[in-house]
């Protein structure tokens, strides 16, 4: 019983909301100049179907009678003071038009009936479409098998309609307001090259019999040339006369060359699999076939631009135009040789030994900004050795000190030495400088080139001391913490100074005693149970009291160091 009334809830939900669904609305537009002849015939034809919601004529510069007899048969006109073409007309009816399908009829049609309008729109109102066009019975269209067949097929050779110049058609205004509608006579044939490249679903509708004006040889020769102009446009705008150009050709296939050889680099310095001689191969062979073809097209499209240029004529003389055409195959050779050039910087000579280790920048997206920042470029770093005395002192980039979420003044502790992190020299932005006995310790040496990736992995599980940032000058806090090289659940620690909050912190923060000091001295440990209600500390100096509050979870790839690690926070008072 119970299945069979949710069955009856969900089957009176569904018809309610199909019938709750908005009716598309219909509006027919009929570029019109001098056919005061027919043009009522026309409204009259489209009125009879109830569901159109509004007829626009659209006057253009018409010299008879056509505006009286359209507003007179109840259309709307608009009118062109001077005869604009086609497209032109089409334009200004789709522009002051409303309804959600568009349907544009020759004002010069003759025995029309409102079924074959309907055949037009009902495909789209069906959701089967979202442009048709019209097909119909009559004597072959000169231009339509003379001009029109002829180029699509060859440029356009996946469009298959019997009558690719019908004037008949209807469109979803969505697809129309993405498109740009000629002004002359290329229109009908624009639209239809555009709804085939945008993916649109367009159908052929038969409408059986109709009858049109017949037009001069002088308005033919006009058509044609509209359109062979609007179907050369598009094939040039949709990539389709390059792709059987000659010289084009060779330019991509040179383009090709040099791209394969730029990533056969790639694999040879930066891919890594198993075995690792395979990448070697692999790139080397890519490598080579990338030489080949880039340089036998490059002599063939060498030998056609010699032969362009010393043309006696000044047509081909037009640089702007050759660099335009040769421009692709620059900028690739430069990314190959800014690639070849690279690897050949990161060469190390050694004795017996040459090495090429190119190491990249590493380059950081925030998802959420990290102090207004959202992206930047760190690393890589090239160690060297510490300047003379600087036995305990180690310094780093600011980059480098970023990626370990340290400062400068900060403490790290290698193999039971403390060292204090300070700034780089002038003009030594990427260099590691590491006293002897560290460097022995991390197992690095002077000329190793460290990516910032790989920074914490270096110094991970090492013990140190940070400044951390407050708002207050009468305290400073050193927090201690042990290096991560992952991210991993932890907690947010706020700090309050005599309950106003001056500091926040996060850390992985695991169940165990926690050393707090005051001045250098212990104040006291405290134990922390993060399944436990407690979640705020105090510590009082006098007539300070600071507070430390768990606060809630959070991402972090330091932990907080337990007592038998190093401190929780020193806190030093000011006042």
């Amino acid at each position: 019983m119970y299945w069979i009334v949710l069955l009856f809830v969900l089957f009176i939900a569904s018809v309610k909301t199909r019938s709750s669904k908005k009716p598309m609305t219909v509006s027919v537009i009929l570029p019109a100049y001098n056919e005061e002849k027919t043009v009522a015939s026309v409204i009259k034809t489209v009125q009879a179907l109830n569901y159109v919601d509004e007829i626009i004529v659209v006057n253009d510069g018409s010299l008879d009678a056509t505006e009286k007899m359209a507003k007179e048969a109840g259309a709307t006109v608009i009118s062109h003071t001077k005869n604009r073409g086609k497209g032109a007309a089409i334009k200004t009816g789709f522009k002051n038009s409303k309804g959600d399908v568009v349907v544009f009829l020759d004002a010069d049609l003759q025995k029309l009936n409102p079924q074959q309008v309907d055949k037009m729109i009902r495909p789209i109102l069906n959701d089967e479409a979202d442009v048709t066009k019209t097909k119909f019975k009559r004597e072959a269209g000169r231009v339509t098998e003379l001009t029109a067949k002829p180029l699509l097929s060859f440029f356009f050779p996946e469009i298959k309609f019997e009558q690719p110049l019908s004037g008949q058609f209807a469109a979803r205004r969505s697809f129309l307001s993405n498109i740009n509608l000629e002004d002359d006579y290329g229109v009908d044939v624009g639209i239809v090259l555009d709804a085939d490249v945008m993916g649109a679903r367009v159908k052929e509708v038969d409408i059986g019999n109709i009858t049109h004006s017949m037009s001069s040889l002088h308005e033919l020769n006009i058509v044609a040339t509209e359109v062979v102009r609007t179907i050369v446009d598009r094939a040039n705008s949709y990539g389709r006369i390059t792709m059987i150009d000659t010289l084009g050709k060779s330019i991509r296939m040179g383009v090709l060359g040099l791209s394969l050889t730029t990533l056969g680099f790639f694999f040879v310095f930066f891919i890594r699999i198993r075995p690792s001689y395979l990448a070697l191969y692999i790139g080397l062979a890519i490598i080579i076939i990338g030489i080949i073809i880039a340089a036998y097209y490059v002599i063939k499209i060498i030998r056609a631009s010699i032969k362009t240029i010393l043309r006696p004529d000044d047509k081909s003389r037009n640089l702007k135009s050759f660099f335009y055409m040769h421009s692709p195959l620059i900028v690739s050779a430069l990314i190959m040789f800014a690639v070849l050039f690279t690897m050949l910087g990161s060469v190390h000579v050694d004795e017996g030994k040459i090495s090429i280790e190119p190491a990249a920048r590493n380059v950081i997206f925030w998802k959420q900004p990290v102090e207004n920042q959202t992206i930047d470029v760190r690393g890589p770093y090239t160690v060297d050795s510490a300047l003379e005395n600087e036995f305990s002192i180690i310094r780093m980039p600011q980059d480098a000190l970023n990626t370990l979420e340290l400062g400068y003044g900060d403490t790290i502790t290698i193999n039971g030495e403390t060292y204090t992190l300070n700034q780089t020299i002038p003009g030594e932005d990427s260099i590691l400088r590491i006293p002897y006995d560290a460097r022995n310790a991390l197992g690095i040496n002077i000329r190793d080139v460290i990516r910032d990736t790989d920074l914490r992995n270096y110094f991970q599980d090492l013990y140190a001391q940070k400044n951390l940032p407050l708002t207050t000058s009468n305290m400073t806090v050193t927090e201690g913490l042990i290096v991560k090289n992952t991210l991993s659940d932890g907690k947010i620690i706020n700090l309050y100074l005599n309950n106003e909050k001056v500091g926040t912190t996060t850390g992985i923060l695991k169940d165990g005693a926690y050393k707090i000091y005051v001045n250098g001295y212990l104040y006291k440990t405290i134990q922390i149970n993060n399944s436990s209600s407690q979640k705020t500390f105090l510590v009082t100096k006098g007539n300070n009291v600071v507070k430390i509050e768990i606060a809630g979870d959070a991402k972090s790839s330091a932990e907080l160091p337990t007592s038998n690690s190093g401190i929780l926070f020193n806190f030093k008072f000011n006042s």
